[in-house]
């Protein structure tokens, strides 16, 4: 690719500074530093880079030096850092404006895809900017760690620099969205989503990460990116252990919570009782939840508990005398089950039904 020429327009007035210099002795004055930072500005944002305007800069000094008076080179020298300096510094202003903009654009665009806000039309072509093509489908992983984390967070960093290392040429789209990490990938690239959530669960030092399912289209970006947030909220109450959590294995919770009064209906009829026991339903509840966790050995859930297997036994017993329903019962063991997975997600019996 051939370099492109810098135009006179930035060196404007350069090389009679110098001769200026040379023979007076002066330094640059107030009005000659801004123009030159004003120049710096605008050949940023005409896309010139720094080291090829300073390596110009030196090269009209130096076509210069033969003219300038024999004595005077050490002062002109220090013109030229100062002239140098000042040039630098508004082509660096101007590169962090741009940046911040960008980034503006960026988050606005990041807020618009997730929150299903503005025209789909619009919203596709402006994906295309940053990656995506939303004809196709994507899946959207989310990471969430112990404390909130943002792109600039050294997690963040490490999370971005290990994936586009791995598959810097695919379509993905990395972010922070509400100090989670999110990861936008086509719905067929499993292998990003998972490595992504590898690397997540190091970064953040044990947070978890849900990964929702392949949807089409923009809107389907919102969908998935809301089944990974549900996973999340879901393991959270329902203290599902494993780092990394998948929206398909879990559609069963939010069909048991589609209706909400009669999961209501459910728990006040199965569990209620419990709360006829000393101590209240709550260790009752508990045990039962280590029950079923343990897949019904009641070795394994006293375990869990703490208790003696004779301790856990009785308290097995003491639900079925308050419940009249059998927790070793293959019938009675569904609606029980069921009715503590209700009682986990509606927060019973610490909140009312």
């Amino acid at each position: 690719m051939a370099r492109r020429e810098i135009p006179d327009e930035y060196l404007d007035r350069y090389a009679q500074i110098l001769a200026e210099a040379g023979a007076t002795g002066r330094r640059l004055t107030r009005e000659e530093l801004e123009s030159l930072r004003a120049r710096g500005e605008r050949a940023a944002e005409a896309g010139f880079g720094l080291r090829a305007l300073v390596r110009r800069h030196v090269s009209v000094a130096r076509d210069a030096w033969p003219e300038l008076p024999s004595a005077s080179g050490a002062h002109v020298l220090a013109v030229v850092e100062q002239a140098i300096d000042a040039f630098a510094e508004g082509h660096e202003r101007a590169q962090l404006l741009t940046v911040r903009q960008e980034e503006a654009v960026r988050r606005e665009f990041i807020d618009d895809l997730l929150y299903g806000r503005s025209d789909l039309g619009r919203l596709s072509e402006r994906a295309e900017r940053f990656g995506l093509l939303l004809s196709r489908a994507h899946a959207v992983a989310v990471a969430q760690g112990m404390r909130p984390v943002e792109d600039t967070h050294p997690a963040a960093r490490h999370v971005e620099s290990a994936v586009v290392a791995r598959f810097g040429e695919r379509r993905i789209l990395l972010t922070s969205k509400d100090g989670r990490l999110v990861c936008i990938a086509p719905g067929e690239q499993d292998d990003v989503l998972s490595f992504f959530a590898k690397q997540a669960y190091a970064a953040t030092k044990g947070g978890r990460v849900a990964i929702g399912r392949p949807h089409p289209d923009a809107g389907g970006v919102v969908h998935s990116y809301e089944e990974a947030l549900s996973a999340l909220d879901l393991a959270e109450r329902l203290d599902i252990e494993g780092p990394v959590l998948r929206a398909a294995d879990l559609l069963v919770y939010p069909v048991l919570t589609r209706d909400r009064q009669a999961m209501a209906d459910l728990v006040e009829s199965a569990l209620g009782p419990l709360q006829k026991a000393r101590g209240g339903a709550r260790p009752l509840v508990e045990t039962l939840t280590a029950y079923f966790d343990a897949g019904c050995v009641a070795a394994e859930a006293a375990r869990r508990l703490g208790l003696s297997v004779r301790a856990f036994t009785y308290r097995l017993e003491r639900i079925h005398h308050l419940t009249g329903a059998a927790p070793a019962d293959s019938i009675h063991r569904y609606t029980l089950q069921t009715a503590v997975i209700g009682a986990r997600l509606l927060g019973w019996p610490d909140d009312n039904l």
